[in-house]
């Protein structure tokens, strides 16, 4: 399993009864989690003096209890050479803006960056369903030109947000507003290539017209017309995953079909976590699919 472990603004305290019990720098939070099927003693203290918990519905969804949490207030990351800042915020649906696992393929991602600068030359990164720009702000920080697409506005507005509170220069990033898979095919038109890409597509989500994507249904005909987009000296590519039935072994076979043949390199895919403080386990929390040279 890949593991965030480099977070000290962050951390899962607990787990227990379909739910976990995080700190996000000074606030405690319990939000509901369906990997947590367990029902073991809450003993730590943090489970009775949260500043909010998320409650999800039976008829679907939820909503937010609040004890005493800000409307908004940042975390910091600094693992695998980055010196990073998040604004986080509850909103609909349990979420905070920023989803920590990912921190771990941060880390491995700008080290390949700066790798590659180091030998002078310029990497262009695409960063698709680019939500509030966690991997956008990393790439850029290490080093990368980075194009950053989500159909969401707001979303796209949090994460310049991020990329202002960690420094990130304007034209470092592009930033657009637009249907991802129509952006790829545009791309494709203008014969334009991105040495890295990183895909964190929903299970389920619509586009600013209306456009329906489901992932099992439309994301390995993406794939197809995204590797079109790679240049000649293609670095990475990242593909993640929270939907359930897609197993590192269906995100291996998908990388392995579609960018091996074209370009060579090595495949790995494994579940992405998180570590338990209480217990010292590892929460799996989706799965990362990797492809370099």
């Amino acid at each position: 399993m890949i593991t965030a472990s480099n977070w000290t603004d962050y951390e899962i305290l607990d787990t227990s009864c379909g739910e976990k019990l995080e700190r996000w720098g000074s606030y405690l939070l319990i939000r509901p989690d369906p990997q947590v099927v367990w029902q073991t003693d809450k003993k730590d203290p943090g489970w009775r003096r949260c500043n909010a918990h998320y409650h999800r519905s039976s008829r679907g969804g939820g909503e937010w209890e609040f004890f005493d949490l800000p409307q908004q207030w940042t975390i910091g990351y600094q693992g695998g050479g980055l010196d990073l800042t998040f604004h986080l915020k509850p909103f609909s649906f349990k979420h905070t803006g920023l989803f920590p696992e990912q921190a771990a393929n941060w880390d491995w991602f700008s080290e390949k960056i700066r790798n590659r600068i180091r030998q002078g030359v310029e990497v262009k990164v695409l960063n698709l369903f680019a939500y509030t720009g966690g991997a956008t702000v990393a790439a850029a920080q290490a080093g990368a030109v980075v194009t950053h697409v989500d159909a969401s506005k707001g979303m796209v507005g949090w994460a310049k947000e991020n990329a202002e509170a960690s420094g990130i220069g304007h034209s470092s990033v592009r930033w657009l507003v637009d249907d991802c898979r129509k952006f790829v095919e545009r791309e494709i038109r203008r014969g334009n290539h991105y040495d890295a890409i990183i895909m964190d597509p929903p299970s389920y989500g619509r586009g600013p017209k209306g456009e329906i994507w489901k992932m099992e249904d439309c994301i390995h005909e993406l794939l197809k017309l995204t590797t079109q987009l790679l240049s000649k000296r293609p670095l990475f590519f990242l593909l993640n995953s929270y939907t359930t039935g897609l197993s590192p072994a269906v995100l291996t076979y998908l990388l392995s079909v579609t960018l091996v043949p074209i370009f060579g390199g090595t495949v790995s895919a494994e579940e992405i976590g998180l570590p338990v403080r209480d217990s010292g386990l590892i929460l799996p929390c989706g799965a990362a699919g990797r492809w370099e040279l």
